[in-house]
């Protein structure tokens, strides 16, 4: 069975950290796209970059071959220079001999990654990346339309 060759580009945002934060993907498979956002009341910048990366790969229905490109070091180096799975491997304890932050977070991403072949990419954020861009106002917008109701 062939997969499917999506992309996905995603960002969090938060005002203040930790404080009100919203998240942003945009899903490109062929001609379509489709956006999604979400928003958090108190959270964390990473926890929204991570939930943003949770949320777009929920969207797909099969295995997948995904690209995807986000502007967070935080969750691109992790998956690309192994720490996820060096956390797996040592029960979820980090470098610093503390528990991993956002284990939760860490823990469906891992899942989802073991159901599709997906790519990290590491993109400048607020730079020319006009779909990062988008993510970006997807998830300000969030905070925006929810906080001071």
């Amino acid at each position: 069975m062939n997969k499917f060759n999506v992309s996905i580009y995603t960002d969090g945002a938060c005002s203040g950290n930790p404080g009100a934060g919203g998240w942003g993907a945009v899903l490109i498979y062929g001609n379509i796209k489709k956006e999604i956002s979400g928003f958090d009341p108190q959270t964390t910048n990473n926890k929204m970059e991570l939930t943003a990366v949770i949320k777009a790969l929920e969207m797909l229905k099969t295995q997948c071959n995904v690209e995807l490109y986000s502007d967070s070091a935080y969750v691109v180096n992790a998956i690309n220079e192994g720490w996820l799975n060096n956390w797996k491997e040592k029960n979820w304890i980090g470098s610093d001999k503390k528990p991993v932050k956002n284990i939760e977070l860490w823990q469906s991403l891992d899942s989802l990654l073991s159901k599709h072949n997906v790519n990290f990419n590491k993109v400048k954020g607020h730079a020319d990346n006009e779909l990062n861009n988008r993510c970006d106002e997807l998830a300000t917008g969030e905070i925006a339309k929810n906080v001071n109701l």
